[in-house]
């Protein structure tokens, strides 16, 4: 009994300590913004007084999802507490913000606690490190963009911040110093005037890599080529890949940016096969779908086309991956105006999501497909019919003349897409099958057919006879086994009744 009792008391203080650890999650709240950004000044102090990258690397991994719950407010106040009262690069950072609003100031008052209104606040006397200055301006201009309507105060904001990062010329800015080009790139992008930054890239990329600094060079390398391609530069684009080595170092979201860019031109310039590889490794370095979805979205397009475009048929289950399934809508129309061969319906595809394609920048790509659905057209017809005339490969192909379809049945013949042979005083194409199988039984082929039919026959004879038995050989097993079956029966009888003595049995046995 007192045992028991001591089981029940240690149960009872099992669940209460389980009941108050839960109790102590629920109370666990998620860090405010504010109070994000003040450990992320720590985390970069540390970085800076350690050599550390890792603490930085911390800090700009959680960049993306920080810009999209902090506000102006949020941002006044991390300054505010970060810089002392009379501080110029304080009143400099202050400035480039928006105007606060009653809103933003009810905001500030509701944020402190009721604790810190009575307890005097330590006075800031020092100015923190220089990364916290580039850090704070990188989320000034991520805010700006974010907000859509100071794109002018963003692109001043981002030259100044360039300027003063290449006056500091410190090796631990490096890390940020990469997401700055971003922002910079994004802001001159929104604001129509990309090329205008392109010389700024060229001149900091070639610094980065005089400085092995990877990280700035690898982005600025991605910020080049996303130039170049928005103004159908390729050949320009491949110069630079061709002159530039991207660094092994560099990060997965960097490297799959590089994969989908060495896709695009690769696919421009005829190279499917290696435009395809370099897709399936943009694909396979991405982030996941639901983190980075328009990205997933524009590689899975060009991912489409080229595979199109190289013969094959892509994946069904490419078009119901949940991310996909609307974006790619109308390239499922299209793989299966090419799988079936209908020129007319491929037409109607092209003209009906023009500018879904035109947006993509993928329409010149999929113009290219016409042969293929034509090709596909001609094979189709090859194994359907024997005989054919060119008129009826027009019609049934919607071709414009004669001609075009004389044209494109030789080029089919000669690639080895079909075979068969034009007759060309008569207008027609006479057909063998396709993969080199004729159509006709003549000489050769029943000759073929007679000698494998001869040697099957041959086979089951001597099988056959191979199976045959003496007659009644069964007979003489069966008596022996009977006799057998007796001498045992006697023998059991005989250990029963005690007759046989150990020398019968076998001496000791």
């Amino acid at each position: 009994m007192p045992s028991e009792m001591k089981s029940e008391k240690e149960d009872k203080k099992d669940e209460k300590k389980q009941e108050i650890k839960e109790e102590e999650e629920v109370k666990k709240e998620p860090p405010t913004p504010l109070a994000e950004i003040k450990g992320n000044f720590v985390l970069i102090d540390r970085a800076v007084s350690t050599l550390e990258p890792r603490f930085t690397h911390r800090v700009l991994r959680t960049l993306t999802t920080l810009v999209k719950k902090i506000d102006v407010a949020i941002i006044r106040n991390a300054i505010e507490e970060v810089y002392p009262k009379e501080s110029a690069t304080k009143t400099t950072l202050l400035s480039w913000l928006p105007s606060s609003t009653t809103e933003d100031v009810d905001m500030q008052v509701d944020s402190i606690p009721t604790s810190a209104t009575t307890a005097k606040p330590v006075p800031i006397t020092s100015e923190p490190v220089p990364e916290i200055d580039i850090y704070l301006r990188l989320l000034i201009i991520n805010q700006l963009l974010k907000t859509g309507g100071d794109i002018s105060k963003a692109k001043d904001l981002s030259f100044e911040t360039v300027k003063k990062m290449q006056a500091l010329n410190r090796r631990s800015l490096d890390s940020i110093a990469a997401k700055v080009w971003f922002a910079v790139e994004r802001a001159f992008e929104l604001g129509g005037d990309l090329a205008e930054a392109r010389p700024m890239f060229l001149a900091a990329q070639r610094t980065a890599a005089l400085r092995h600094d990877d990280d700035t060079q690898a982005s600025l390398i991605n910020r080049l080529l996303r130039s170049y391609l928005a103004y159908s530069l390729y050949d320009q684009a491949d110069k630079l890949v061709s002159k530039t080595t991207f660094p092994a170092s560099a990060g997965n979201p960097q490297y799959a940016r590089y994969h989908y860019y060495l896709g695009r031109i690769k696919a421009v310039q005829l190279n499917y096969s290696d435009a395809h590889t370099n897709l399936q490794q943009a694909i396979r370095r991405a982030p996941p779908a639901t983190v980075a979805p328009g990205f997933y979205q524009a590689v899975h397009k060009l991912f489409v086309v080229v595979e199109l475009l190289m013969g094959d048929i892509p994946d069904r289950s490419i078009f119901r991956h949940p991310v996909l399934e609307k974006p790619l809508k109308g390239y499922f129309e299209i793989v299966k105006a090419v799988r079936t061969g209908s020129l007319s319906q491929f037409q109607q595809t092209v003209l009906k999501h023009a500018t879904l394609f035109q947006a993509d920048k993928t329409h010149t790509l999929i113009t290219r497909l016409r042969q293929n659905v034509i090709k596909t057209g001609i094979r189709r017809l090859s194994l359907a019919y024997s005989l054919i005339s060119l008129k009826d490969i027009c019609v049934k192909l919607h071709l414009d003349s004669e001609e075009d379809a004389e044209y494109i049945v030789g080029k089919a013949i000669r690639d080895g897409v079909i075979d068969g042979r034009l007759v060309h005083e008569k207008g027609w194409m006479t057909c063998g099958g396709a993969g080199g199988v004729k159509r006709g039984y003549g000489a050769e082929v029943a000759e073929t057919f007679s000698r494998r039919i001869g040697y099957c026959l041959e086979l089951h004879n001597q099988s056959v006879k191979a199976m045959r038995y003496p007659l009644n050989a069964h007979r003489k097993e069966l008596a022996d086994a009977e006799g057998a079956r007796e001498r045992e029966k006697e023998l059991a009888k005989e250990i029963q009744e005690g007759d046989l003595d150990d020398e019968d049995l076998g001496g000791e046995f």
